[in-house]
């Protein structure tokens, strides 16, 4: 099965612990793990600092599954949960991919630290997961909500510690089954 993993910071296996933009060793990245779980050809095009872009890449036609988790640099950039929602379904509308083969994964809420000064960017995260949630039901593709998941985070309030890849990959898992 041929699986891309479309994201941000959390899907590349950004290592917070670092200044320089390092990753955490392939035995703790939740897509790294889910390749070894599941023996698929995973493509991880998880990017540092990526926000909703504009328009959708075109996906390969031999992808199986699509797996996409955005949304969390554009909260932090000052956009309202239903702004990045707008630009969300935007986005996932230019794929071209069948809509049984895309999944939407609401980022974790996020949590106190360096990154989050405010109660109202977890706030608002919250209110994005319910938002993609809608979105997913109304564009007709696959859901998961990864606030359900107790993923731990680091001191920044955003970036999934090594302990929170692994239990992203093992709620991912159980979603997948």
């Amino acid at each position: 099965m041929n699986v891309i993993c479309f994201g941000d910071s959390n899907t590349y296996g950004y290592d917070p612990r670092g200044y320089f933009g390092g990753r955490y060793g392939a035995d703790c990245r939740w897509v790294d793990i889910l390749t070894v779980e599941t023996g698929w050809v995973i493509s991880n095009m998880g990017q540092n600092g990526r926000e909703i872009p504009s328009a959708a890449p075109a996906f390969s036609d031999d992808t199986d599954l699509l797996i996409v988790m955005l949304g969390t640099n554009d909260l932090l950039q000052g956009r309202s949960p239903e702004q990045a929602t707008e630009r969300l379904e935007r986005f996932l509308a230019g794929i071209s991919l069948d809509r049984s083969k895309i999944m939407l994964i609401a980022p974790p809420p996020m949590a106190m630290g360096e990154w989050v000064p405010s109660p109202q960017l977890i706030e608002d995260s919250r209110t994005f997961a319910r938002l993609c949630q809608a979105l997913a039901e109304r564009l007709n593709i696959r859901f998961a909500d990864a606030g359900k998941w107790d993923i731990p985070l680091a001191y920044d309030g955003v970036h999934f510690t090594e302990q929170g890849h692994k239990a992203f990959a093992a709620g991912l898992l159980e979603e997948l089954k």
